[in-house]
């Protein structure tokens, strides 16, 4: 009878370890199932990145911000705006080309007449100022090239304003330069800061998402 109760004794030790054994493994595999749920991760794509909004978006990984085309002398005074920002190494240039307008004084039958009168301009503070060899003996005064017409438009009726009449706002026939200007994993604040400024270029616009891969 001895023996038979010290069976049952061991038996039952024995079935409560096994027990407890069996709900420590099922513990720790339900807690692994809740950490990791690979049916619940989602790869998104830089639309749905997009999507997030500006301030969401700045706070992820791998993300940039996108602002451009732009000209040269746009790429310039957008640098110098973002400048107090203090992006360093976060802020690169991308550069393309595309379609774009130019504005001119026409009609000088020599270069020398049209260096002249380039001449007279920069004399006056006019910037961006250059000579084009228009064929068949003609040149004319470059005034600066832009990506909008109503840029290009803008800057003739600012050369009249300042007493240059005449300045002739044509398409351009070849590739016009354009930059747009990348910031990566943006701070909050640049993606706030430049969100103000986009709207003052004109025709250029802010986009936030995943960032371009290198091929």
């Amino acid at each position: 009878m001895r023996i038979i109760l010290i069976l049952l004794l061991l038996a039952n030790a024995a079935l409560f370890a096994l027990t407890r054994l069996d709900s420590v493994g099922g513990g720790e595999a339900h807690r692994l199932n809740e950490q990791v749920q690979p049916d619940k991760i989602k790869l998104l794509t830089p639309q749905e990145v997009a999507a997030l909004g500006p301030a969401k978006t700045a706070a992820l990984a791998d993300v940039c911000l996108e602002w451009g085309p732009l000209a040269e002398a746009e790429r310039v005074r957008a640098m110098g705006e973002i400048a107090p920002l203090n992006l360093g190494t976060l802020v690169s240039t991308r550069r393309s080309e595309g379609e774009g307008f130019s504005v001119t004084l026409p009609g000088f039958p020599t270069r020398a007449a049209a260096e002249r009168r380039a001449g007279e301009l920069k004399a006056r503070g006019i910037g961006e100022v250059s000579i084009i060899d228009t064929g068949r003996g003609s040149f004319s005064v470059g005034l600066g090239s832009y990506r909008t017409e109503q840029s290009a438009n803008g800057r003739a009726d600012a050369l009249a304003q300042q007493g240059v009449p005449g300045a002739r706002v044509s398409a351009r026939t070849g590739g016009l330069a354009q930059a747009t200007i990348v910031v990566r994993d943006p701070p909050q604040g640049a993606v706030a800061r430049v969100r103000e400024l986009a709207p003052t270029f004109a025709g250029s616009e802010l986009r936030v998402g995943a960032c371009e891969r290198a091929s």
